[in-house]
């Protein structure tokens, strides 16, 4: 009787420890996608008040930007510059961020995100 429960104390105690690995685990894989997700947003919104009216402009800035943050995941050539008709416009983003798990399981979370940009 007693070693049965014993048994059973330490499965759940295995099974605490395997559940706190596997949030670590996952915790751990993900910080540094969230990490570049707030650097590229922090450089988009930069940029974006900057108020450029040239495209390539825009393309040079977000670049020096990728340079000294070291945003990985997208190019500043994914970075879209839409124009509407009020004399403004906005800087968009859009993707997907991969990363792997374990063996064959990955992890991918999309990210999109847009700043205004007055003066196009």
């Amino acid at each position: 009787m007693q070693s049965k429960r014993r048994q059973q104390g330490f499965f759940k105690l295995f099974f605490m420890f395997g559940s706190i690995a596997f949030v670590a685990t996952v915790g751990i894989k993900l910080f540094p996608l969230y990490a570049n997700q707030l650097k590229l947003d922090r450089a988009v919104k930069q940029v974006a008040s900057e108020g450029s009216i040239d495209p390539l402009a825009v393309r040079n800035a977000l670049q020096r930007r990728w340079d000294i943050e070291d945003i990985t995941q997208i190019l500043p050539k994914d970075i879209k510059i839409e124009r509407n008709g009020t004399g403004g416009g906005a800087l968009m983003y859009d993707y997907e961020a991969r990363t792997s798990l374990f063996y064959n399981v990955d992890l991918v979370l999309k990210f999109d995100g847009s700043a205004p940009v007055k003066g196009f």
